[in-house]
């Protein structure tokens, strides 16, 4: 497969995370405008298209593009590829006027199935150079947990017939799957891609302190998912593997950390990719700091009671972390280069926004008073997500 081959899906992952944007525009500008639009669909539509448009495109494209052999690969990969833009469309058009019912259903089905045809093709198709790879073992982790967050949607249809959208199950089954695509399948992915370009660089991970990385962060990911039921109130002993999940997770990235911080220099990062790779890396201590709060019952109470604390942790991770990874990665393989500019843009819509969502959250916990004009300056600073993320593409029109 060629080079623009892949610049061309990574340009489609991004405009699917313009569309996802200008829907969570949208959405942030329901309550001034009084908008006439079914606020639940709308919702589906904006997680459907973020996560799996924006998300899982550019993801499956950069871990194709590093580890498959291009050769024996290029048409079937095609053919998925055109396949999953046929259920992504399908649900772009269906989530926002129906929500979840039948044709939406269908399309977010069929994305499943060929998502299961995608993991097959990927591991059928490794380029032989790459087998003893650790990067190539966390991508392959990665998607595992892919298919086990699929758990959770397939679960839902049962749930709804059975025990209906009130009972736990139903959110117990939304948390699993968020939890194992954010935490499992699109972390790992891109700390694959991550050793997958320390090696490319001819730096050697001593095999004892990736088995202690690689086992802790997995550890990480299972336990730090009973992080999602204390809104249940269980037992104790929920608590503590919650905890002990944050704290192997909290271990994990530290021994990751130990192994790069005397070798960064040597992965040769334009200005640009290092104020990426550095603002990933201080959102994920972020992120390991607030796991191992809401792992204590108190906090784990107030993130429960508090909607926009979890919208803002939720934001942190695909908005943040992720979201900037792969914009990392985009720019580094030269398949969507990245200006300072449009991503300043982006990362101001960003950082204020989440500003005042925590804000919006710890002030309905503490009592504080909320601000005049608190959603209309909310919708303003969210413009700057769209705007960022439409200069990117300005910037990088379709290759011929």
């Amino acid at each position: 497969m060629k080079h623009k081959s892949y610049q061309l899906h990574i340009l489609i992952a991004v405009i699917y995370f313009l569309v996802a944007a200008l829907l969570g525009l949208l959405l942030r500008s329901y309550p001034i405008f009084a908008f006439d639009f079914n606020y639940r669909f709308v919702v589906h539509a904006h997680s459907h298209i973020a996560l799996l448009g924006w998300v899982y495109v550019a993801l499956t494209t950069l871990l194709h593009y590093c580890f498959v052999d291009k050769d024996a690969s290029s048409r079937r990969y095609k053919r998925i590829f055109w396949c999953t833009q046929a259920t992504l469309v399908g649900m772009l058009v269906t989530f926002p006027f129906q929500g979840y019912a039948l044709f939406s259903i269908i399309f977010s089905t069929l994305f499943l199935i060929v998502s299961y045809v995608y993991v097959y093709h990927f591991w059928r198709n490794i380029n032989p150079k790459y087998r003893h790879s650790k990067g190539l073992q966390c991508a392959k982790a990665a998607l595992i947990y892919m298919v086990i967050s699929s758990l959770g949607p397939w679960a839902l249809g049962a749930i709804m017939n059975s025990l209906g959208a009130q009972s736990i199950w139903y959110r117990l089954a939304i948390y699993f799957y968020l939890h194992f695509q954010y935490n499992g399948w699109m972390i790992l992915a891109l700390v694959g891609l991550f050793i997958y370009v320390w090696e490319q660089r001819g730096l050697e991970i001593p095999a004892t302190t990736f088995a202690r990385f690689f086992i802790s962060l997995n550890v990480g990911v299972v336990l730090t998912f009973f992080l999602s039921t204390l809104w249940t109130k269980p037992s104790f002993w929920f608590y503590v593997l919650a905890g002990l999940g944050a704290l192997a997770q909290l271990y994990a990235f530290a021994v990751l950390w130990g192994m790069l911080k005397r070798n960064i220099d040597k992965l040769s990062l334009s200005k640009v990719q290092f104020l990426l790779f550095r603002t990933v890396l201080v959102l994920i201590w972020i992120k390991i700091v607030l796991q191992l709060l809401t792992a204590l019952p108190y906090f784990a109470n107030i993130a429960a009671n508090y909607l926009d604390l979890t919208i803002g942790y939720l934001h942190l991770t695909f908005l943040g972390i992720i979201s900037i990874g792969l914009f990392l990665f985009m720019d580094y393989f030269s398949l969507f280069p990245i200006s300072k500019k449009s991503y300043v843009w982006y990362f101001l819509g960003f950082l204020l926004t989440e500003t005042l969502i925590f804000y919006r959250g710890m002030a309905a916990w503490l009592q504080w008073n909320i601000f005049n004009g608190h959603l209309e300056i909310l919708a303003l600073l969210t413009l700057l997500i769209p705007l960022g993320i439409a200069m990117m593409l300005i910037e990088n029109r379709a290759p011929n």
